[in-house]
């Protein structure tokens, strides 16, 4: 049997892990295998006592462009061994097939990723797009190169944001809301100013910057560390924060199913056909050009 290509890789360097999305012919957008190969990513890193930083990137042009809507790896049936409690959505029917799904791939191994006892960074570059940004929203800090550019567009699909909802913890009420209903892109200067991003570099300077932050908080006590983030996190969660998001969840559903019933297609009104060709593979982009 043939052993299916890992979507991640994984790279040990002086108590750094680099847990690096590897689908950069499709954007880094993550199918079933991929959530399942970060997972498994951020564990061994977990279980590594030398490792005292995770630092989340993307290889190639972008980030990640979101969930996997439309590439040939598409694995949205595919059956895999499950990390959290939920049972397997690929014999159900209507609507329990997504969300189960979904409470299990994308809201539950997101907030388990949010609890690693370890300081995490994404180092964003390029797009980072609806489920782009929940991976850069459980790491505990972001650093983002000038180039890149945040947004969740799936307002257009009758859908109230990610499944993830963390925009008004990441944003401001006010600002969450212009994000999400006008569904444009916001630079990593904007994200900065209004505190969702921590710094904001040059491209060239991108992994140089995040490797020294990552090396000063490697420096620090390891338990002093997961304390600090455990109290933060309970801070937002008395705040509303899961609470939030499990409506949110539920309101997520609503539409999904209105949009099946009204038109057929959970994703209603969104251009899903342009989505999937910006995260599909162009083989012969460099034939053509000839």
């Amino acid at each position: 049997m043939t052993k299916s290509k890992s979507t991640i890789k994984y790279k040990k360097l002086n108590g750094i892990a680099w847990v690096t999305m590897n689908r950069p012919e499709y954007n880094n957008a993550q199918n079933g295998k991929m959530t399942y190969d970060l997972d498994k990513a951020f564990k061994k890193a977990v279980d590594d006592d030398d490792i005292k930083v995770i630092v989340l990137n993307g290889n190639g042009k972008h980030f990640s462009a979101g969930h996997d809507i439309g590439t040939p790896g598409r694995d949205i049936d595919k059956s895999y061994d499950r990390k959290t409690m939920w049972y397997d959505h690929t014999d159900k029917k209507g609507g329990e097939f997504l969300y189960v799904r979904e409470q299990e791939v994308y809201l539950n191994m997101c907030r388990r990723w949010r609890d690693i006892p370890k300081p995490t960074i994404a180092m964003v570059h390029g797009a980072c797009v609806a489920g782009g940004c929940m991976l850069a929203w459980v790491c505990d800090l972001i650093i983002a190169s000038s180039d890149a550019f945040f947004a969740d567009p799936v307002v257009r699909m009758g859908i109230p944001g990610v499944e993830y909802f963390a925009h008004p913890y990441e944003l401001n009420p006010r600002i969450a809301k212009e994000f999400l209903f006008l569904g444009e892109r916001m630079s990593a200067a904007r994200a900065y100013e209004m505190g969702m991003v921590n710094k904001v570099v040059d491209k060239s300077e991108l992994k140089k910057v995040t490797n020294e932050m990552a090396e000063k908080i490697a420096d620090m006590p390891r338990l002093g560390l997961t304390l600090t983030k455990q109290a933060i996190n309970h801070v937002e969660d008395l705040q509303g924060k899961r609470n939030g998001m499990e409506a949110a969840f539920a309101w997520h559903h609503f539409s999904h199913a209105h949009n099946d019933l009204t038109t057929g297609n959970v994703l209603a009104g969104f251009d899903a056909k342009k989505m999937a060709k910006s995260q599909r593979k162009t083989k012969n982009k460099k034939s053509q050009k000839k």
